[in-house]
Order: structure tokens, then C-alpha cells, then sequence
């Protein structure tokens, strides 16, 4: 996965509806450049440098994979979308929208048309006090000194007005209060690690992960599939009930989910394709033994993808014992799922068919699938 970056900005309007242009603004933030983690009051100030009408200032932490240049690149491309226009002149000058990189991890960067930390930040009133609301701990890199500290030093004695006015964020859209534990699953190469991750992340959810990568028989499995498959399958059905068992019953204060990339049921599917019929009957009878103790997910989320994206997005993480699987194997993993979700009434089942969608690389097509499996 890419590196995530801790990135604060500052948000300003003196023209038209200013409290819209914040709110749109953050809201095109929030769905062009990443997660939204804490939004400022919203201020009332003086123009500085121009005669012009009074500013609504703000501040907000977000979290990024883009670089600080492609970041600057989509800023610029959200202020033109809300109607701010390039100036004419160097001066100071009334706009829709106004926003400026403050700090960008630790990072210091000097160079043309970019400059982080924003060299007059420590000077200006209006953008150090809706700061210190949310980040007042933070250590400029350069001064080495908190926001607070940076705001008592600060000799601006503008005014500035606390209106008493809060912006929505745009991620409050998505609500998970109503899942105590939420199962991601999918074909091999369906992306259900990744989604895991990213809704754990963003929504502070205790992630299970299934740990196929610690099982010393799954490649064995890939070169003598006959020889290895009753041992693989046992493997996999001891390791699921086990982890499934101990995770749901510690109980994570500090989270507000459980969020897995497998059920347990994975076990029947996959040993019902790869079990000759004597075997499967066996497994299935222990398998059950099992089941009927394991605590069912809330909600139970498959992905669907066609065999071709499944096939590219394998070779893709390049693990060396995948690269192998038949198409035909594929295929009747993904029929063994509709089959039992078919058949499923124990369960709140949301089948997503994201075979054009690339919910890792496009932000736009992970706020899509959010809005899938939320019912926005």
C-alpha cells in the first residue's frame, strides 16, 4: 500500500456564499484527495494586505497518498472548480476559495510555487487560531515550537470572530455504529485484504486478517493439489476457527468494529471444489462441529469480480505460488459462493460487483463502493 501522509491546510472565503465555498470545498477534498480526520471552527477576519470583505477561515487534517506537488496540482484544480480565477496581478484580491498547504508531515520543501511549511503561517492569526483547535500540539518543523505557542507569540491583533459555526465532514456519510462485525470476502484476487484495510483505517476498526501467507501448505497445495488438499483445508478450518474464536471474544474498547477479510464459511466452499466426494463429506461433518459456535458477521460483503480482472490483479501482487491458478479453478470458487449466498438465509448478504471498478488506485471508485455497502 502507499505511504499515507499527515497533511494540514488552511481554507479561506471572501466572496459570494463563503460558508458554501468551505463546505464544498472540504467536501471536494474529501473525494478528490483523501480522508478527512478533523475539521476547525470556522472564524470570521478581516481581509489583510487588500481592501475587501471579511474572510471565513477554517483548518483541516487530512490524510493523503499523494505527493506534496500532485496534492498542490488538485487544490488548485478544486479552487478553479469553485469559481476561483487565476490573478492577474501579485497583489492580494477577493476569492471563492483559498487553499493553502500548511504543513505536510515534517516535510520541509522550498521550492517554486511550493513552500511547506507555509512560510508565513507563524504571522497570521487567522490561520493559527482554527489550527490550535485541532492540532495544538503540533511541533512546527522549523520553529520546532507548538501551534499554541506559535499562536501566543503572534503579534497579528486582527480581529477575529469564533461564529460559532461547524462544517460537516463528508465521511460522517458512511455509518458502520450498526455492524458490531462486518466479513469481507471474494474470490482470490477480489481485493478483500485491501478493502479490509482501508474501512479499518478510516473507520477505526479491529482488523482480522486471514493468515494464509503462515500456511507451508497452500504452494504445496498449488503444485500437487490431490496430495495436499484434505491437509490444506484441515490447516485452514483449525487456523479460521481459532482466530475468528479468539479475536470476537477480546473485546478492543479503543475500536468500534470488527472488521475480517474472510468468514469461516470460506472453508466449506473451497474444500467442496478441492475435496474428492469421501473426503468432503468428512471435512463437512467437522466443519459444522465447528460452525454452529462461530459468532456469523453483522454483515457479509462479497466482492465480485469476473475471472479476467481476478486473473490480472493475481499476477499483479506477484505471489510466486498464485501465478498458476487455472481460470477454470476460479470460476468455480466464485459459482461455490453464489451458490451458498443463493441459498443463504442466516446472513445480511451484499453481493458488489466491482469488476470495472479499482477501489485501491481510485479514490472515487472506493467512496462508490463505501456508498454500496452503507446504502447511501
Amino acid at each position: 500500500m502507499k505511504d499515507i501522509h499527515q497533511v494540514y491546510i488552511a481554507l479561506g472565503s471572501n466572496k459570494g456564499d463563503r460558508l458554501k465555498y468551505l463546505q464544498d470545498a472540504i467536501d471536494l477534498i474529501f473525494v478528490e484527495v483523501g480522508k478527512i480526520n478533523s475539521i476547525a471552527k470556522v472564524y470570521n477576519t478581516p481581509a489583510i494586505g487588500f481592501e475587501g470583505d471579511d474572510f471565513l477561515n477554517t483548518c483541516i487534517a487530512i490524510e493523503t497518498t499523494f505527493t506534496p506537488e500532485a496534492l498542490l496540482t488538485k487544490l488548485q484544480a478544486i479552487e478553479q472548480m469553485l469559481g476561483r480565477e487565476p490573478s492577474m496581478s501579485e497583489t492580494y484580491e477577493s476569492r471563492t476559495i483559498d487553499l493553502d498547504v500548511l504543513f505536510f508531515d515534517d516535510e520541509v520543501i522550498r521550492k517554486e510555487g511550493l513552500n511547506i511549511p507555509h512560510p508565513e503561517l507563524h504571522k497570521r492569526q487567522f490561520v493559527l487560531q482554527p489550527l490550535q483547535h485541532i492540532a495544538p500540539k503540533y511541533v512546527h518543523p522549523l520553529l520546532q515550537k507548538p501551534i499554541e505557542a506559535l499562536l501566543h507569540e503572534c503579534e497579528d491583533a486582527s480581529d477575529i470572530e469564533d461564529i460559532k459555526i461547524w462544517l460537516k465532514n463528508p465521511s460522517k456519510q458512511f455509518n458502520f455504529s450498526t455492524y458490531n462485525y462486518i466479513a469481507i470476502e471474494g474470490n482470490i484476487g477480489a481485493g478483500k485484504t485491501s478493502l479490509a484495510h482501508k474501512i479499518s483505517h478510516d473507520y477505526n476498526a479491529k482488523l482480522i486478517l486471514e493468515r494464509f501467507a503462515d500456511n507451508p501448505f497452500l504452494p504445496k497445495f498449488y503444485q500437487e493439489p490431490q496430495r495436499y488438499a484434505f491437509t490444506l483445508e484441515m490447516s485452514f478450518l483449525a487456523d479460521r476457527y481459532q482466530q475468528i474464536s479468539d479475536d470476537l471474544s477480546q473485546l478492543d474498547l479503543f475500536k468500534d468494529f470488527l472488521v475480517s477479510d474472510y468468514d469461516i464459511y470460506k472453508s466449506l466452499i473451497f474444500s467442496k471444489i478441492t475435496l474428492p466426494e469421501d473426503e468432503f463429506k468428512l471435512y463437512r461433518k467437522l466443519f459444522y462441529l465447528m460452525y454452529k459456535d462461530i459468532a456469523k458477521p453483522d454483515l457479509y460483503v462479497y466482492l465480485y469480480q469476473n475471472t479476467e480482472r481476478l486473473q490480472e490483479n493475481i499476477k499483479k501482487r506477484g505471489r510466486d505460488y498464485e501465478q498458476n491458478i487455472d481460470s477454470d479453478y476460479l470460476e468455480k470458487i466464485n459459482s461455490g459462493y453464489l451458490e451458498f449466498l443463493k441459498n443463504q438465509s442466516e446472513l445480511n448478504v451484499k453481493i458488489i460487483d466491482i469488476s470495472d471498478k479499482d477501489f485501491v488506485k481510485h479514490r472515487a471508485d472506493y467512496l462508490w463502493l463505501l456508498k454500496e455497502i452503507c446504502n447511501v
